[in-house]
């Protein structure tokens, strides 16, 4: 395994208990490392200040998201956090998907969607979409309930979803619409934004094509930070568990991204369930912490 220097690991946390983790195979963990080159700078946006401005706002808060419980459809409900919540204090927590038009077409009945009790900060929003208009209605809604950060599913494999709905993991294969949703996000909102994706689409998963993704919707919006499940998406044939399980993990492509985008902060996702996993990935890499 290479071990690439020049890397700033920020992965520290409240360790959650090993043998829930182990016997609990469901709670999926996000690990996040930040490359510290500067050495180069990919593009700069008009308002990538203002961005940078919300993520310190945040950072006063509530310490970095180095640990982060994953996005699971029909899981990290209310219910499910308030659990995650009291396994661990820092933790930063993670709703289930919510369409857009979910929440435009559902104002009236907002709190069913959108609230959480207080103990649950630090907690991201995660929304998905393919309408620009609604994209930015629904941010706009949601800003009332204090969310910590707002997040664009580019990652969901499900037919009703990347299928049906044209969003989710098939919006990889439109950066530049991506890139538009991420500044109407950013635009609608005073929180971090973020993106989770997948590392590919069907046949379109080399590293190349992951790389032109990351680029053109970090070039094009203020969009900093990506969080990248190391597996591609097969959209015909198989189920959305068996995407989470059957397409091969490719770490190589995460650790690669690190080094070749310096500027951006990477979340690591995918095949994480214990600590001993965490631990697996620290040593793979030269960190200062």
């Amino acid at each position: 395994m290479v071990k690439f220097a020049g890397y700033s690991l920020i992965t520290s946390f409240t360790p959650f208990d090993s043998v829930i983790l182990k016997q609990n195979r469901r709670l999926s963990v996000n690990l996040c490392y930040k490359n510290q080159n500067n050495s180069r700078r990919l593009s700069t946006c008009t308002n990538k200040d203002i961005l940078h401005a919300k993520a310190k706002m945040v950072a006063r808060r509530y310490l970095p998201p180095w640990f982060s419980v994953a996005p699971m459809m029909e899981w990290t409900d209310n219910h499910y956090r308030t659990l995650a919540r009291l396994l661990s204090k820092h933790a930063w927590l993670y709703t289930e998907m919510l369409a857009a038009e979910t929440i435009v077409y559902q104002k009236g009945n907002l709190d069913r969607f959108l609230a959480f009790s207080p103990e649950q900060h630090p907690i991201v929003l995660q929304i998905g979409g393919s309408n620009l208009e609604n994209i930015a209605k629904a941010t706009e809604l949601s800003n009332a309930y204090g969310y910590d950060e707002i997040n664009f599913n580019c990652g969901c494999p499900s037919p009703r979803v990347a299928g049906h709905g044209c969003f989710g993991v098939r919006l990889m294969l439109d950066p530049k619409f991506v890139g538009e949703a991420m500044s109407v996000i950013a635009a609608n909102t005073n929180v971090p934004v973020s993106v989770k994706c997948r590392i590919g689409v069907d046949d379109h998963d080399s590293y190349n094509e992951l790389c032109d993704f990351i680029y053109k919707v970090s070039s094009l919006s203020p969009t900093r930070h990506f969080i990248i499940h190391s597996r591609k998406a097969l959209l015909n044939g198989i189920s959305p568990a068996e995407n989470r399980t059957i397409p091969p993990l490719k770490y190589e492509y995460y650790y690669a991204l690190l080094r070749d985008f310096p500027d951006l902060t990477f979340t690591l996702n995918g095949g994480i369930n214990t600590v001993d996993e965490v631990n697996l990935c620290q040593t793979h890499f030269s960190f200062d912490l």
